[in-house]
């Protein structure tokens, strides 16, 4: 029985979350030595895709048949079964730990940090499934996001992988005010994208992928029908240009892509962050990071750098308002 309970558990936690990523997917926990040497920020693309539909099937049927309070037992076990066997990702999560307490993180640390990550990923199978009023999120200046859809014109909703996305993009189905749409990497795994499309083919629907070549065309077409077109800024793709930045007291690489697209489109940036507090509790936050972003082509690199540095120091808060949310399990910092 624990050996079924690891193996549920662990297609939870580590093959939901591949298909909910913006612009570039999230590296799993997986214990298995091929996962661990590939904990790289530019080496989550080459992990095999695990996992068959008919697995994918139990799973949502463990999650939506028996209960999420139930399903949510389970984590302990799957959440020890990577504490005691990712290595790499234990040891990523320790040394994040201790640069945002500032002190040693102990094992019972890294626990929490590692089950606060499964946490979300299996709520974000309910969240798909359209199962919205399981939880209780209070949202903090809206006024922001209502705004800018007031006007008609799209923007860019600049989010991370500090606590969920999926809870925005609930949201955002739930509130047929709120026109949505995400940038996404779905050609690596194949047998999620179809399992989650299937949950909830609404919110499928509401997907750019960000590998087509006519990506920027259909970006700007939505961005003119007044759709919010949400990506992340905390991933660098497999070639995507990069900017330095400062984060929680050292150099890390950051995606130049979101200030150039923003840029290219000459639309304004809203920040995005949706922070698990525990049980069925979010917090979303929204924050203006800049009406227009214009990059003289003089200075380009040097204002590409300053707009993300922006956009840093405001993730750094929000990490530290909710350090357990931090869900970049690699190597981050150069």
């Amino acid at each position: 029985m624990l050996a079924f309970e690891q193996g549920v558990l662990y297609s939870i936690t580590a093959r939901l979350e591949k298909r909910v990523a913006v612009l570039s997917d999230q590296p799993t926990l997986s214990p298995s030595k091929t996962a661990i040497d590939a904990l790289h920020p530019r080496g989550w693309a080459a992990l095999p895709e695990r996992g068959t539909p008919a697995m994918l099937r139990l799973i949502g049927w463990i999650a939506l048949r028996i209960g999420r309070r139930a399903t949510r037992l389970l984590l302990y076990p799957i959440t020890f079964y990577f504490l005691i066997g990712a290595k790499a990702a234990r040891r990523v999560s320790r040394d994040y730990l201790m640069r945002i307490r500032g002190r040693p993180a102990r094992w019972w640390h890294v626990f929490r940090h590692f089950h606060c990550f499964a946490a979300t990923i299996l709520d974000r199978l309910y969240l798909l499934k359209g199962e919205f009023a399981r939880f209780n999120v209070t949202v903090h200046q809206s006024e922001i996001l209502h705004r800018q859809v007031e006007t008609g014109n799209g923007c860019i909703l600049l989010g991370s992988h500090l606590g969920s996305f999926e809870v925005l993009r609930a949201l955002g189905e739930t509130q047929q005010d709120l026109p949505l749409k995400v940038l996404m990497d779905i050609a690596h795994n194949e047998n999620i994208t179809r399992f989650l499309d299937a949950l909830n083919p609404e919110i499928a629907n509401t997907v750019i992928e960000s590998d087509r070549p006519d990506v920027l065309l259909r970006v700007k077409e939505s961005l003119d029908a007044g759709f919010l077109i949400g990506a992340l800024g905390d991933r660098i793709s497999s070639d995507g240009k990069t900017t330095q930045c400062q984060f929680l007291g050292a150099t890390a690489t950051f995606p130049a892509g979101p200030i150039v697209l923003a840029a290219v489109t000459h639309r304004p940036v809203i920040l995005f962050f949706g922070v698990y507090r525990g049980g069925n509790r979010y917090e979303i936050y929204f924050e203006q990071l800049a009406d227009e972003i214009i990059l003289d082509r003089d200075r380009r690199p040097k204002e590409i750098q300053r707009w993300m540095q922006r956009y840093a120091d405001r993730l750094e808060y929000y990490t530290r308002l909710a350090p357990y949310n931090w869900f970049n399990f690699y190597p981050f910092w150069d």
